[in-house]
């Protein structure tokens, strides 16, 4: 088996792809800013699992720290056959009212972090001609959301490019774009869950393994569950005026 680099590890999507990767018999590499969540998960796999666990304490926004691990995709000696590329943040408020420093940090997150790994890891994966990257975006890249949305939307495009690209060296590249998932991330950015509809939440464990899957297929795009597929198609469909969404009033 291969070993598996997975960003945003400590919890969420992150954590489900780490225990699935790990069932399926892949080492690993977690990285997140939290060592000690971290620590604790490898802890779990070792035990559970069998499996060789590193542990790799990053904040990816701070430039040597991703340079970091961009170090270790990029290790021949230490070879990573899978790349996940999870670790994302969401800001509450329109984009006007977000600090400027909230914005930028956003966008290195999403989108340079997810660039500098996958230039990494498609260096060493087309010398061996073989490999396997999963980047996780949203379905609310089909959406004209403010800069999550256009975050998001770039991280399909890559992806569906990657994919055709590089196939032909061995390499599948899937973008991920699941809807609302059960996991602590609407929760860190402050965001009230429940004026969402129950039957819009999925599960972690099913998102993961759908997109495993997917990314096994050579999809270039992966969108679990019919409600979020149908959503994708209608987004296409639709006047962009109602896809908008209505803008957030300050709260007093």
């Amino acid at each position: 088996m291969t070993t598996a680099l997975i960003t945003g590890a400590s919890s969420g999507l992150g954590a489900e792809f780490a225990r699935q990767l790990a069932d399926q018999g892949h080492g690993l590499v977690l990285v997140a800013r939290d060592r000690e969540r971290l620590e604790r998960l490898a802890s779990e796999l070792r035990s559970r699992c069998g499996v060789e666990v590193e542990v790799l304490a990053a904040d990816l926004t701070d430039q040597a720290q991703l340079s970091a691990v961009v170090g270790r995709v990029a290790d021949p000696a230490r070879p990573i056959g899978i790349l996940v590329n999870n670790a994302g943040i969401g800001l509450l408020h329109d984009f006007d009212r977000n600090p400027l420093e909230d914005e930028v940090r956003h966008l290195r997150l999403h989108v340079e972090a997810t660039m500098s790994l996958c230039h990494a890891a498609l260096g060493a994966m087309t010398a061996r001609r073989e490999g396997r990257i999963i980047n996780v975006a949203s379905i609310a890249a089909y959406l004209p959301r403010g800069s999550y949305s256009a975050a998001k939307a770039w991280i399909v495009s890559f992806s569906r490019w990657a994919n055709m690209h590089y196939r032909r060296e061995g390499v599948l590249v899937t973008a991920l774009c699941p809807g609302f998932v059960h996991t602590e991330f609407h929760e860190r950015m402050g965001m009230t869950k429940q004026f969402i509809p129950p039957f819009l939440w999925l599960r972690a464990s099913r998102v993961v393994r759908e997109g495993l899957l997917d990314n096994l297929r050579g999809k270039a795009v992966s969108i679990p569950s019919r409600r979020y597929k149908a959503v994708a198609l209608l987004s296409h469909v639709l006047p962009r005026r109602l896809l908008v969404g209505p803008r957030r009033r300050p709260q007093r």
